[in-house]
């Protein structure tokens, strides 16, 4: 009674741009590790786990601890940009653990709360220090909601016609294997977009001028976890690299271990010249930064500001969280349980051709759902389910597993668990999902 009176006063007073609380109607009381318990008593495996910021699950009991010593200790919980002792920590390891040359010479810039603040800031870092306006992006990511931020980003839903639409984007290809926008596949598609994105710069006829940065996500996320291939992401780095162009890579949902490296670009071997963190850094708590060479630091005092860029609260939670994802080996840990995530996922597929495809990497996973009798294009691709794919996160809620979905039409079911989940969670949550398979299969 309480969770309907709950989800029915929301509805009345919240706008109607809300998402997660029409998908998920869950009223939350409590959470533990990856289990969430309602005001109703019901408990609920997530694997959302805050669209992956909660990298040690709910109310891990350390990052509690930390919050409880610094709430009564008198510090200072926001301090605007200046210098606490909370701060000096969590920065020293954060730099501590970026990728390659950026963890010896960087730069950081504390953004406002959000992981969209920290794209504008490395939109502008790049146009103010190259002096150029034009941005690459790709087709299908996910950058955030603000004015540039949605203009670098790929669904039509987010720039809607309007002022993002003006912004000087010029967008490629992403090398999407599964539904491959040249046909060839993802490995192939890689290098034809790395080739386009040269000829656009070099050809003096393209039409594009030389732009400010090239802006990517390592593994698309709200794309329907598309992971870009190694060899694609070295070559853009290449060519950014040659031609003075800056390389920003988004890092808000991959970064802290969830692919199973620190860093997903640290896969491939690649050091971006600016990258852009928020979600997990925070350890929960609301933290936006970006990370960048130190030559490009040419901003003046107030370039980009932000009344809440010192949160003490965050930045202690996100300090443990960083130490604790490197000395617990949680990245290994993820890459190891998302494979065994995976590999049930897989073995689901054999019996249900409704999953057309099961990828990711680490604790980060897509399953494609598609219609099995509809006609398959030039590579074998089934066209999207969107129906099943709502039907079967309705049915995994059923059975008390919280999961969204992703991906053109919504229709890939994406996983992102905490980076603590347990080996028999994880059968569990294989165990739930087949579940939900068999109760949509029934209701067709």
């Amino acid at each position: 009674m309480l969770r309907a009176t709950l989800l029915d006063r929301q509805a009345r007073r919240e706008s109607s741009a809300r998402t997660y609380a029409r998908t998920l109607p869950v009223a939350p009381a409590k959470a533990a590790g990856a289990v969430v318990t309602g005001v109703d008593g019901r408990t609920y495996l997530d694997c959302l786990s805050g669209a992956g910021t909660l990298a040690l699950g709910h109310n891990h009991p350390e990052v509690v601890a930390a919050l409880q010593s610094t709430l009564g200790s008198g510090a200072l919980l926001h301090s605007l940009d200046m210098i606490t002792p909370q701060k000096d920590t969590f920065s020293t390891e954060l730099l501590h653990r970026l990728p390659g040359d950026l963890r010896d010479d960087a730069r950081l810039h504390f953004c406002s709360p959000a992981g969209t603040d920290a794209v504008e800031a490395a939109l502008k870092l790049a146009r103010q220090t190259t002096g150029r306006r034009g941005v690459v992006a790709f087709t299908g990511a996910y950058h955030g909601m603000t004015l540039g931020a949605a203009s670098v980003s790929g669904p039509e839903g987010m720039r809607a016609g309007g002022p993002a639409d003006s912004q000087a984007v010029t967008r490629l290809p992403y090398p999407y294997g599964y539904r491959c926008p040249f046909g060839v596949g993802a490995e192939q598609a890689g290098v034809l977009s790395a080739r386009l994105l040269e000829h656009l710069i070099t050809d003096p006829s393209s039409g594009v001028d030389k732009p400010a940065a090239v802006i990517l996500e390592v593994v698309q996320g709200e794309g329907g976890v598309v992971e870009g291939p190694d060899a694609w992401l070295r070559e853009v780095r290449r060519i950014t690299a040659a031609h003075g162009v800056l390389l920003i890579i988004d890092e808000v949902q991959t970064g802290i271990g969830r692919t199973g490296h620190f860093w997903a670009c640290e896969r491939a071997g690649v050091t971006p010249d600016v990258l852009v963190t928020s979600k997990a850094v925070g350890g929960g708590l609301p933290l936006a930064l970006i990370a960048y060479r130190a030559d490009l630091d040419t901003w003046q005092p107030g370039a980009h500001t932000g009344t809440f860029r010192g949160n003490t609260l965050a930045m202690v939670a996100g300090e443990i969280t960083l130490r604790t994802v490197a000395e617990q080996q949680l990245t290994e840990r993820a890459e190891k349980l998302g494979e065994r995530l995976r590999q049930g996922l897989r073995e689901l597929a054999a019996e249900y051709p409704v999953f057309g495809e099961v990828r990711g990497r680490g604790l980060m996973i897509g399953v494609e759902l598609v219609d099995p009798d509809g006609a398959p294009d030039r590579l074998g691709s089934l066209p999207p389910h969107p129906a099943l794919a709502k039907a079967l996160r309705a049915a995994c809620l059923d059975h008390g597993l919280i999961l969204e979905l992703g991906g053109r039409d919504d229709s890939v079911l994406r996983l992102l668990p905490p980076l603590i989940l347990s080996d028999i969670e994880a059968d569990s949550v294989l165990a739930r999902i087949a579940d939900a398979l068999r109760d949509t299969e029934h209701a067709a």
